[in-house]
């Protein structure tokens, strides 16, 4: 599933940019990606799509985030034991790690947070949480800033430890 999403990444710049599910579904066919695959990329997209929608004119406008979702300055998210186990360390890790640099707002986190939940298996791996926050920020139509972008793309499978 997350070839196709990075596929969708790649090809359609921006969220509203995406076609319709049957469209987009009969292009990933024709890409070569097999039908199970699709049809889990498929249903995950609209996951994101609705709670993309459902969050969008508070996030363009500035207008406030509806109570269940806002969140004071000194508030702490506190993650479930399922959250946890499914998460697991290395992407609950780096989720925090975004939102102490200040890169990935509280409403975007808990899009992601949702979006990982919708994934089978656990632990996430951090690179598939990576994909899921790289397409939060597409589902909004933004690009993460450079730096960002680069620790969400980079392959950190050749790093050597110092």
């Amino acid at each position: 599933m997350f070839e196709v999403l990075v596929y969708v990444y790649e090809n359609y710049w921006h969220g509203d940019a995406c076609p319709e599910a049957q469209q987009l579904g009969r292009k990933l066919s024709a890409a070569g990606f097999e039908p199970e695959e699709i049809q889990a990329a498929l249903t995950w997209l609209d996951g994101l799509h609705l709670a993309a929608q459902t969050l969008r004119p508070a996030a363009e406008e500035e207008a406030p985030l509806p109570a269940v979702l806002a969140q004071s300055e000194g508030s702490l998210r506190v993650y479930s034991v399922a959250e946890r186990e499914h998460l697991g360390a290395d992407a609950l890790g780096f989720l925090i790690f975004l939102e102490a640099a200040g890169v990935l707002p509280p409403y975007m986190r808990e899009i992601a947070v949702d979006r990982a939940m919708a994934v089978p298996g656990e632990p996430l791996m951090l690179d598939d949480l990576k994909i899921i926050v790289l397409m939060v920020y597409w589902s909004f139509g933004e690009e993460p800033d450079a730096l960002v972008l680069d620790e969400l793309c980079d392959d950190t499978s050749g790093r050597l430890p110092h």
